[in-house]
């Protein structure tokens, strides 16, 4: 049987900066629950899996809609395979199962705000350039021209840039970071993941209030204080019907 989307979460339980992240509560929802959510709601994908060492991360999971058919192997559980060590794992298995497909989409579960949309806008950018890979960005939040490192002693001496290009804010041209929301490849660039980012790779260009990737409790504050807006947002609009 041939399956062409998949979706890959990964979520393991060894979270060391947040304990227990990919289920802490946002807003009464676990967080991975929200990326499952976006993900199913895109309609994009055959499949709509979590990647996990936990059965209680599992069980969470499949409440939520997405299919948990394997655990982890030990080989990728720990802190050191990155995100496509376990994207290939998974691929690797279902491709024991008899299933191949046309795309590969890795949805970090980092990024609950990350809508239904920005997936299907994404997929819709990666089948119109005919990409090897998506990649989801968004406009950095200050320019790195900007930045610099600071001496031991504290000086400052050389810390700001004195060319006539970058002393004007209105001048610098517009920089992007990447936000962790969305990376969709075909197989031949999960097979070449050292080179992502060249042949064939295309931006998808994400608004900031969408791009939260959540590593401590300061990044939690923020995404709580979003939705909450969006939600009076919502509630005064359906108020004023």
């Amino acid at each position: 049987m041939k399956r062409k989307r998949l979706a890959v979460i990964p979520a393991r339980s060894g979270s060391k900066g947040l304990k227990d992240k990919n289920i802490k509560l946002l807003q009464g929802i676990p967080l991975v629950g929200y990326t499952i959510k976006a993900a199913l709601d895109s309609g994009i994908f055959d499949i709509v899996m979590v990647s996990t060492d936990s059965e209680r991360y599992a069980e969470i999971a499949k409440k939520f809609g997405a299919e948990v058919p394997f655990l982890r192997s030990e080989s990728t559980s720990g802190d050191r395979p990155t995100s496509w060590d376990v994207v290939k794992e998974v691929v690797e298995q279902y491709t024991e199962q008899g299933h191949k497909f046309d795309s590969i989409t890795l949805l970090q579960p980092t990024s609950p705000l990350r809508s239904a949309d920005d997936i299907i806008q994404a997929h819709k950018l990666f089948d119109d350039k005919d990409a090897n890979s998506i990649i989801s960005v968004c406009e950095a939040e200050h320019s790195p021209l900007w930045s610099n490192v600071i001496e031991p002693n504290l000086s400052m001496e050389h810390f700001a840039q004195t060319d006539d290009n970058v002393s004007c804010r209105q001048q610098l041209s517009t920089y992007y970071r990447l936000n962790g929301a969305i990376y969709i490849v075909n197989d031949k660039a999960l097979h070449n993941i050292e080179n992502l980012y060249l042949e064939k790779s295309y931006a998808y260009i994400m608004e900031q209030s969408h791009s939260i990737d959540i590593d401590s409790e300061f990044d939690f504050i923020i995404a709580e204080a979003i939705l909450e807006s969006k939600r009076l947002e919502v509630k005064k609009a359906s108020d004023n019907i």
